[in-house]
Parts: structure tokens; sequence; C-alpha cells
């Protein structure tokens, strides 16, 4: 038997989880922006498997169900009417993870994530039922950890993470927060806590802000948990963009989200420095989520070779810190191939009208506000001209 994840951190090895899913496949045309849901593991499992695969090639030892925004309140949301369950899109998100995770020495992990009907403010029973119901999959599919993720809300990963312990299996809990803490102001060493008492094993954040601002996050989450004299792992799986004027709000807000934001994206020698950040900073499960793709996470995963003791197998094709470059055929070219080459260098953009960060839109709604109520109806033409007209004043 291959040692699950609270084995491997015990033994202080690091876990590097998988990159954007979501993200990925919409560029590759399987997942529609705007829903953002992952019925291409029934209509696409090809796309799904081979990006399970890079990532695992990329030097993953985590492979997470393509389960985000699965939950039937989110499939049925705002006309997304899609002709197919939240169980069947799980049971195939299980068996893919699966199939590309015992090509490797990897775990499953089966996640669920925040849903429209907290945001409605339906009861605490209500919203335990829809996790209870994806949670029913994951039993039937025997993965291997489970991971609540992308909570705005403490309340509600914590409502989470209690329905998840009922199974037994390992919880992990991460909240989409920076620094500032929840939509609702509990700080991120709270929100730690919380999660702790309630019982994730693993805690940290996902989504919403960049590397570095996310590790500073879950060294907070991290002093909370030591001031209560509570013990956990962590983890941080950020964005790979960079977000240096994001509000509390994260990207979302945003006036590039969701479709203008290459621009932002961090380069691999980027993420040699958000690794070596997250491991300094006491962090063992290392991943990424929007933004990245599988050599971003081959770029932590050389990093962080000493303390794992071996590169990935997609550094066959990755010359350590641009060593390829030797056999270019251009000599300024060639006289790239070094580490202090690209740890100094500071990329233009191309975009010489573009400024360097952007105005959030921070509108400054969150569960309660009306305007955050969900429906199963469509988007009507009225309530989208009522929000373009808001918009203006923002």
């Amino acid at each position: 038997m291959s040692p699950g994840v609270l084995e491997r951190l015990n033994a202080g090895e690091v876990v590097i989880g998988d990159g954007g899913f979501v993200f990925a496949l919409e560029k590759r045309g399987y997942v529609k922006a705007g829903p953002w849901t992952p019925e291409a593991t029934v209509q696409y499992p090809d796309a799904v498997r081979q990006l399970h695969r890079e990532f695992l090639r990329a030097g993953s030892n985590v492979m997470q169900t393509f389960t985000f925004y699965a939950s039937d309140d989110k499939l049925e949301n705002r006309g997304n009417n899609l002709k197919v369950t939240g169980a069947q899109i799980n049971e195939a998100a299980c068996d893919l993870a699966r199939e590309v995770a015992n090509e490797g020495d990897a775990l499953v992990a089966g996640g669920v994530s925040q849903t429209p009907s907290y945001l409605s403010c339906k009861s605490e029973a209500d919203v335990k039922a829809i996790f209870r119901k994806q949670l029913d999959v994951f039993i039937k599919k025997n993965v291997d950890f489970l991971i609540a993720e992308y909570f705005e809300h403490v309340e509600e990963a914590v409502w989470a993470v209690e329905v998840l312990k009922e199974t037994g299996k390992p919880v992990a809990a991460s909240l989409c927060i920076g620094p500032k803490g929840d939509m609702h102001g509990v700080s991120p060493g709270e929100c730690a806590v919380r999660l702790v008492k309630a019982g994730a094993q693993i805690v940290g954040v996902n989504c919403h802000f960049d590397p570095m601002t996310c590790v500073e996050t879950v060294k907070l989450m991290k002093e909370g948990v030591e001031k209560a004299g509570l013990k956990a792992h962590y983890m941080v799986q950020p964005l790979a963009f960079h977000t240096p004027d994001c509000n509390c709000q994260g990207f979302i807000d945003l006036p590039e989200f969701p479709f203008g934001l290459e621009p932002r994206i961090l380069t691999r020698w980027d993420m040699h420095k958000y690794a070596r950040e997250a491991y300094n900073a006491g962090i063992r499960f290392i991943g990424g989520c929007c933004g990245f793709e599988a050599y971003h996470i081959r770029a932590i995963a050389e990093e962080l070779a000493p303390e794992r003791g071996f590169l990935p197998s997609a550094s066959e094709k990755h010359g350590s810190w641009g060593a390829g470059l030797e056999m270019h055929t251009k000599p300024w070219v060639r006289a790239r191939a070094r580490r202090d080459y690209w740890e100094n260098l500071k990329p233009a953009s191309g975009r010489p009208q573009c400024p360097s960060m952007s105005v959030p839109d921070s509108w400054g709604v969150t569960k309660g506000h009306a305007d955050l109520m969900q429906q199963k109806e469509a988007t009507s033409k009225e309530e989208l001209e009522q929000l373009f007209d808001k918009s203006k004043t923002h």
C-alpha cells in the first residue's frame, strides 16, 4: 500500500498538488466560463485524463477529482441545464483520477466546494445535505482523502469539514481568502482554528490570490493554530496570476477576470521562488489553482527536488535553469543558459498603453446580500440591464 497523505506529511515529505482544471480546460474548449462546472468528466473524459497525466508527469502526487462546483444546486444554477447529474460527474471524475494516479505514485483526493445554497442563506442542514450527496460517490469510489476547497466563508467550510469527517478519511480544508480573512471578516488565524477544531488535519488556502499572498495567509493561519495549542499540516494552492492590486474578494474583482488575465501569469521562475517560500514557511502540501499549467507544477517539483530526492519525469525535457539553451543556434540565447539571468529577469508585457495594476470592482456584497441570492432560472435581460447600470456606478 502506498503511504497516505497524512503518513507522507507526518514523515516530513513534500506533497505536490496539481493545477487549475477549470481554467486550463476552459482555454482548451472543454469548460464554460461563467458556470465553471466540470461536466467535461462525462462529455470529454479524454481531455480530463490528459490534463491529469500532464500534472502527474510534471511532479504532482495528488490527483484531485475534477469535481469543482459539482453539487446539484450549482449544476442547475442560473439556467445551467446540463442534463447530467452531479453523481454522474463525480463518478466519472473519480475513475479518471484513479486511473492516472495508478500510473504513478499519486493519491486521489475527492473535493467539494462552496455552494449557491449557502450564498442564498439556506440552512446548515440543507447545505450539509448537498455535501453528503457528493460524499456518497467518494465513499463508493474509495478516494484516498478529501478536500473541502474554495470556500469564501469559514462557516460553510466548517460545515463541509464536519460532513467529510463522517467518512473517517483524512480531511483537508482550503479557503479562498487573503490576509484580511474571510468575507465576513474572520481572520485567517481564527479561520484555521475553527477548521482544525471541526476535524481538518490539513488547512490552508487556494485560489483568489497570487502565491506570495497565499503563503503569507497560510503563515497567519499557522500562527493562529499554534497560538491555540492545536496541531495541523498546512497546504497552499494559489493562483498563477500576480494580484498585488486585489482586495479581500481576490481576483474575481479585477476587471480582467476572467478573459484578460494572461499578462499577469507567473513565469516558471516565479514558481521556483514560490515553492521555496512555501517550504521555508513550513508548508508541505504545495500545489496550484487557476492559471497553473503543468510547467508551473514542474517548476515546483524541480525547486524542491533536493528535499524530495528526485526530479519529475517532465524534467527529462527541461534543462535546469535554462541549461537546455546551451544547445541553441543563436549565441545571445546560449548566453541565457544560466540561473542568475532568469532569477533576475524583469519580464516586459509588451503592452505600452497598459497600466501595471488595476482598480478592483469592489461591490462589497457577500452572503446574505440580495445581489447574491441564486436561482435556477437563467439571468433575464432585465436583470442584466440592472447589473450593467450598477457597474457604471462602481
